[in-house]
Order: C-alpha cells, then structure tokens, then sequence
C-alpha cells in the first residue's frame, strides 16, 4: 500500500506511539485524523505538524465509550473524506501500581475491555461495511507481547489484549476475499508514558523509541504482510 492521499485514523494520537505514527505516516503522504481522550494534548500534539503542512486533523473522543465508534467513523469522514486505514492504538493499563488479579477491581477490568477491546470493535465495525464495498483497507490491531506471555499483576491488560488479537483474527477470517486486510502489531517495549507508568524501575535506554516503532509500522503497511498475521516489530 502506497500512503501517499490516504486517509487514516490513528487513536490514543495525543502521546507516545500514536503521536509518532501520525507524524510518520503525515509525512509520507498520508491524511491522518487523530484522535484521543483530551482535547487539550491532543491539540498540543497536531499543532507542530499543521505547522509543517502536515495534513492533520483533531477528534477529541473516548474510545471506550459506547457511541464512539460510529462517532470516531461519522466524524473522521466529514474531515477527511473516505476512511482507508484505523490503527487502534488507544489503550489503557487500568490503575497504576498494577494489580494481582484477586485485587483488581470489576471496574478496572470493565474498563481495560470497554478501551481495549469493545473500541476496537466498534470502531471497525462503523468502517468496514465501506472498506468491503470499495474492495480495500487496512485494519491494524496494536497488540503487546502481554497478549502471550503472562505477567504477574498484567492481568487486566494482557487478557484484553489476547482478546484483541484473537477479534483481529476472527475479523481477518470473516473478512477474507474481500480486500480488506487485517493485522496485528506488537510494538515491543517502548519508551513512552504507559511502560513508565507500569515500570517506573525500568531502563529507559533499552527501550525502543516510538518515532522508530512508527517508522517500523509504516513500513509494514506499505508491505505485504497477511491478513490475520501477528508482526512483532523490529525497529
């Protein structure tokens, strides 16, 4: 896939790797609606790469709420025209320390769902019906090596996450024949609020930074990579 003119939604776009991938994928071409929870980061985030003729545009919504999908979908149409890529990068830890799972909250756990997972859903669902009558597009799932290998207190995150990867397979499955591929993404560990957040013990230097997980990402869009395949970036 070329990225040059085409229109894409990133979430969770105010920091981290959803700030880097709209730079990067702004930079080759691409129209990039970003969208997270705040307005105010979020603005903060766009206005340096309006700056550069960068062609970017700001959606302040909760991805985790009930409505948003066809929210985000109705909304990124009216700024950027038809919608050719969603990566769903917007997630949630829950509470930080984190939890062991006999102490983590109905809430808590309802939450990293209702972000991680129910989001994702939704947001694809409002788009897809129009990617398969065009023959076209790209859903990326961000996934995490969590979704895998357990970690104890990773709890709530790691199983949203495998629930993640398996509704990127399903939708790879159903959505076979028709043009629309499907992919999960695991960025690895990265140097961005999140990681700190969950380990603040961490070595900084031995994590990967987000602008070149991003650059990474980008390249697997122009690739070739399979619908339902699972890529573990290399950055």
């Amino acid at each position: 896939m070329k990225l040059e003119g085409k229109k894409v939604i990133v979430t969770g776009a105010s920091r981290g790797l959803g700030r880097a991938l709209s730079e990067v994928l702004a930079e080759r071409g691409a129209e990039v609606v970003m969208v997270a929870r705040r307005a105010g980061p979020l603005e903060d985030a766009a206005a340096p790469l309006s700056a550069r003729g960068l062609r970017v545009h700001t959606l302040a919504a909760d991805v985790g709420a009930r409505d948003a999908g066809a929210r985000i979908a109705g909304a990124a149409h009216a700024m950027a025209g038809v919608i050719d890529v969603v990566i769903h990068n917007a997630s949630t830890l829950g509470p930080t320390p984190l939890a062991a799972l006999a102490d983590t909250r109905d809430e808590d756990l309802e939450a990293a769902f209702a972000v991680n997972v129910l989001g994702p859903f939704r947001l694809t669902r409002a788009l897809v019906g129009g990617m398969v009558q065009r023959g076209s597009g790209v859903i990326v799932h961000i996934s995490s090596d969590a979704a895998i290998d357990a970690y104890p207190t990773w709890g709530a995150y790691g199983a949203s996450k495998a629930a993640l990867d398996h509704l990127s397979r399903t939708w790879a499955e159903e959505l076979r024949d028709t043009g629309v591929r499907v992919v999960s993404v695991d960025p690895g560990d990265m140097d961005t609020e999140m990681h700190a957040a969950a380990l603040p013990d961490a070595d900084r230097a031995t994590l990967a930074k987000p602008a070149d997980v991003a650059e990474a990402i980008a390249r697997i869009l122009e690739g070739d990579a399979p619908s339902g395949s699972r890529v573990r970036v290399r950055s």
